[in-house]
């Protein structure tokens, strides 16, 4: 089973993944099949040596909620504090550059169209960024931390936009439902209120797919037709799909955490750590727009 997380599915995260071939039972008196040439093999007789994190534990019956068997330890590995410190830096490298922004971007009247033109296409450069990164079979830190940047550039001209001009303490309130949503999640999974397994991966994916379905469906009416398009994004519909997109959200951090713990214990390299702490920030990102985007929808005069 895959996260929803796009770099999640990459190299060290997956099925096939490059660190550890080990996708059928160890020979008899012979090496495991496909650890030639592997960097990552273990030998023959190791206990570790079948890696259920090659063949990504979500996809194995009956997997449920706990930790999964430590791996022996080794040096160059993922660890949490890793990833810790790779999330803070791309986080830091966000709010300083969404405060750059928020300060040096008026969204006066005078203003306004040039500095959302600038937020708008720091927005697209970073998409583009997030695609080459996530399609990329290696982290590259300095790729994922001038994507921080560029999404820092468009949070801020967005945030500033939505408190200066909508609702005043837009951007606090959204920043504190985020860290909220957040924590909230990582002690219900901690605590093993929310069970990782496969029905939850495929409930999880079946919503995520009709919400983006809907979303495209909306914007393409909104495009072509005017207006709102659907209504999906306004009025009480967009606070209540809004509600739904930061529900999901919710559950992809619980799918990134599962993911995080995996790699940890299965060995992944140490440099996954920035993988991980990029899908995280993703949604981190997405929760966080979402919050921005009911704040502005209850306090609108339209």
């Amino acid at each position: 089973m895959r996260s929803r997380n796009p770099v999640f599915s990459r190299r060290g995260f997956s099925r096939d993944n490059g660190y550890a071939g080990f996708n059928a039972a160890p020979q008899a008196g012979g090496p495991a099949v496909g650890t030639q040439g592997n960097p990552y093999a273990q030998p023959a007789g190791n206990p570790y040596a079948q890696n259920p994190y090659a063949q990504n534990p979500y996809a194995q019956q009956g997997l449920q909620q706990g930790a999964p068997p430590q791996a022996p330890a080794t040096t160059g590995r993922m660890t949490m504090d890793d990833v810790v410190l790779r999330t803070a830096s791309m986080l830091g490298t966000l709010i300083v550059t969404a405060a750059l922004a928020w300060a040096l971007l008026p969204v006066d009247d005078a203003n306004i169209s040039r500095s959302y033109g600038i937020g708008v296409g720091a927005a697209l450069i970073g998409m583009v960024l997030a695609f080459v990164q996530s399609f990329k079979r290696k982290a590259s830190p300095g790729l994922i931390l001038t994507y921080a940047a560029f999404e820092g550039v468009f949070l801020g001209v967005i945030s500033s936009i939505v408190d200066n001009r909508i609702a005043s303490g837009a951007a606090m309130q959204a920043v504190i439902g985020t860290m909220a949503v957040f924590a909230g999640v990582l002690v219900a999974y901690k605590a093993g209120w929310i069970r990782v397994n496969r029905r939850f991966y495929g409930f999880v994916m079946a919503a995520a797919l009709g919400f983006i379905l809907l979303m495209a469906v909306n914007l393409l009416f909104a495009v072509f037709g005017g207006g709102d398009g659907l209504g999906f994004r306004s009025g009480p519909l967009g606070v209540f799909f809004g509600v739904v997109g930061i529900l999901l959200g919710a559950c992809f951090l619980a799918l990134d955490f599962k993911q995080v713990e995996d790699g940890i214990a299965y060995g992944a390299p140490k440099e996954e750590a920035w993988l991980a702490a990029f899908g995280l920030t993703l949604t981190l990102v997405w929760i966080y727009m979402e919050f921005l985007r009911i704040i502005a929808i209850l306090n609108s005069n339209d």
